[in-house]
C-alpha cells in the first residue's frame, strides 16, 4: 500500500490522522469503500467500518497493512485507537469537515486541532499520479474517446440533448466504466454559450454548434475531454471562433512542461483570445488536475501559484462563449512530464461537421 506508507512517512510522532473523505480512503485503501474512518500514525494504521463493509474491509486490506475494526461505539473505537498510539494531536481533514463532526471529534480528545496539516499532506501526494493512477486514467479516456466516435453517428435533427447525454453514458458503461466522471454536459446551439450548460429536452437542429463535455471513471479514476461539432454547415462566425479557440490551446500546449508557472500557460490561451477580439468571452480557468476528483488540485489558472510538476494530470480547455448566440470549448486531459507533456486525449479537434 504505497499511497499509505507515503502519508505515514510524512507524519510526526505523535500525531494520528483522521481520514473520511470517500476519494481520500479510496487513495490511501486502494479499493472502493464509501464509508468508515481511517487512523493512520507514523507506524500503524486502523480502518474503523459498520457492518455493512466490514467483510469487504477484510477482504481487501491485508492486516500486517491496516488493523480492520467493526464500528461498535465510533467514539470509543477511535478514542481506544488514539490511546494505544498515544495521540498528542489529531489531524482531520478540515476541507471536508463539517461543524457538526468537528464537535463530535472534540468530544473524544482534548489533542484535535483545527490546522489543516493533513490537507496539504494529501493535496500533494495526490497531485503526482504514480503508474497505477495513470493506467487507469488512460482506460477512462479511451472509453471517452470511443464514446466520443460512437455519437457522432447518433447525431442528427430531432434528437434531444438529453439523449445525447443518455447515449454516452450507455456507452461507456457497456464499455466498461463503473459510471460518468460528472453530470454530462451535451448542449446545442445558444444553451452552448453556457459553460456548464444542463442537458434539456431542446431537439438538435441544422446549424447549431454542439457542445458535448464528457468523461467516466475506470477504478474510481476520472476521465475528462471537451469537443464542439457543427450540425450542417456553420456560419462564418462560427468557423473563425473555432479556430481561435483551436489556436488558443495550442499555444497553451506550447508552453506545458515541469517546471513552468500554471499561471504562464493560462496567460498563453488567454492572452491569444483577448488579442482576437474576444476579451471578456473566456470567464473560466484553462484548467485543472483530474484523478480521482474530476476537479482536483492542481488549478490552472491566471491566479494559481502552481508551478508544474511531472506527473501531474491536468486539463487544458480554452473556450469562448458569445451571450445568446453560441460557445465553443476544446478540451484535452494531459499529464505534464519533463519535457512537455503526455495527451491521453486521441479525438480528433479539427471542427467537424456532420
Amino acid at each position: 500500500m504505497l499511497n499509505l506508507k507515503k502519508l505515514q512517512n510524512r507524519i510526526q510522532e505523535g500525531s494520528v490522522c483522521l481520514i473520511e473523505n470517500e476519494k481520500n480512503l479510496r487513495y490511501f485503501l486502494e479499493f472502493d469503500i464509501d464509508t468508515g474512518y481511517l487512523l493512520v500514525s507514523n507506524k500503524n494504521a486502523y480502518f474503523i467500518t459498520d457492518f455493512r463493509y466490514i467483510e469487504t474491509a477484510q477482504r481487501n486490506l491485508n492486516s500486517s497493512d491496516v488493523f480492520v475494526i467493526l464500528q461498535d461505539n465510533l467514539k470509543e473505537d477511535i478514542k481506544n485507537v488514539l490511546e494505544k498510539e498515544v495521540a498528542q494531536k489529531l489531524l482531520v481533514e478540515t476541507k471536508y469537515q463539517t461543524v457538526s463532526k468537528f464537535e463530535f471529534f472534540k468530544k473524544i480528545t482534548e489533542f484535535l486541532s483545527n490546522e489543516n496539516t493533513l490537507d496539504e499532506i494529501i493535496a500533494n501526494l495526490r497531485v503526482i499520479k504514480n503508474e497505477y493512477e495513470i493506467s487507469q486514467i488512460k482506460k477512462a479516456q479511451k472509453i471517452t474517446d470511443d464514446a466520443f466516435s460512437h455519437i457522432l453517428s447518433f447525431i442528427k435533427e430531432g434528437v434531444s440533448e438529453k439523449d445525447l447525454a443518455l447515449e454516452i453514458e450507455f456507452f461507456m458503461r457497456k464499455s466498461g466504466a463503473q459510471g460518468v466522471s460528472f453530470d454530462l454536459i451535451t448542449i446545442s446551439g445558444k444553451n452552448t454559450s453556457l459553460p456548464h450548460g444542463i442537458p434539456s429536452d431542446k431537439l438538435l437542429q441544422k446549424g447549431d454548434f454542439i457542445t458535448m463535455d464528457i468523461g467516466c471513471k475506470v477504478n474510481g479514476y476520472c476521465s475528462d475531454m471537451t469537443r464542439t461539432v457543427a450540425l450542417g454547415q456553420p456560419s462564418d462566425e462560427m468557423k473563425k471562433i473555432y479556430n481561435t479557440v483551436l489556436l488558443a490551446q495550442k499555444k497553451a500546449f506550447e508552453k506545458i512542461k515541469s517546471g513552468v508557472k500554471a499561471s504562464d500557460v493560462d496567460f498563453a490561451a488567454r492572452d491569444f483570445i483577448n488579442k482576437s477580439g474576444y476579451e471578456g468571452c473566456f470567464g473560466h480557468a484553462l484548467g485543472h488536475g483530474v484523478g480521482l476528483d474530476i476537479h482536483e488540485n492542481p488549478t490552472v489558472s491566471s491566479r494559481s501559484d502552481t508551478v508544474l510538476k511531472s506527473g501531474m494530470i491536468i486539463t487544458n480547455e480554452p473556450g469562448i462563449y458569445l451571450q445568446d448566440k453560441f460557445g465553443v470549448r476544446i478540451e484535452d486531459m494531459l499529464m505534464v512530464t519533463d519535457d512537455g507533456y503526455y495527451n491521453f486525449t486521441k479525438s480528433k479537434k479539427e471542427l467537424i461537421i456532420l
